[in-house]
């Protein structure tokens, strides 16, 4: 395996997480191997001294948006509730609980902000990855991480039954 397919696939965890926060378990793995497959399909443009995380995520975050941006023109269509197997839900009530709360959370936040808490959060690329990653500003990224935390506090600090409510 050359040192790029080695490199590349050293990421494919990180490149699932972030994109089963942003879609969904379904259908992540679609835009990984989307992801991937431009990747090796363009590696030439990759200078080999650049930060290649941050490469892919990009490459990954573009996929991401231009499939938001092709889903909106087309018409509508019911999916089907998405369901974790078995294996991959929490073992503990409470902490399943909380879990879901997040997931809700952070699903009320606009899909900027989502991007960037995601982006920082998770996968922990620092302001200015995410930045390039997002190619938006340095402050931009910061500006809509403070208000995306601002907002995930408010919402996570309500009582259980004013967040039924509001879900309902």
């Amino acid at each position: 395996m050359s040192d790029f397919g080695r490199l590349v696939t050293e990421q494919i965890p990180r490149l699932r997480r972030y994109a089963r926060a942003l879609i969904g378990a379904q259908r992540a793995d679609d835009l990984v191997q989307d992801c991937l497959e431009r990747a090796w399909s363009r590696q030439h443009l990759w200078d080999g001294q650049g930060d290649l995380r941050a490469w892919l995520f990009t490459i990954l975050h573009n996929l991401y948006v231009n499939g938001v941006r092709r889903q909106a023109s087309a018409p509508p269509f019911e999916s089907l509730p998405e369901q974790e197997p078995p294996a991959l839900q929490p073992s503990r009530h409470e902490a399943g609980l909380e879990l879901r709360d997040l997931q809700r959370s952070l699903e009320q936040l606009s899909a900027e902000h989502r991007e960037v808490v995601l982006l920082v959060g998770l996968e922990q690329l620092d302001y200015t990855e995410a930045a390039a990653v997002l190619n938006v500003p340095l402050g931009t990224v910061m500006s809509r991480l403070a208000r995306a935390r601002e907002a995930l506090r408010r919402t996570l600090q309500e009582p259980p039954r004013a967040r039924l409510r509001r879900v309902k």
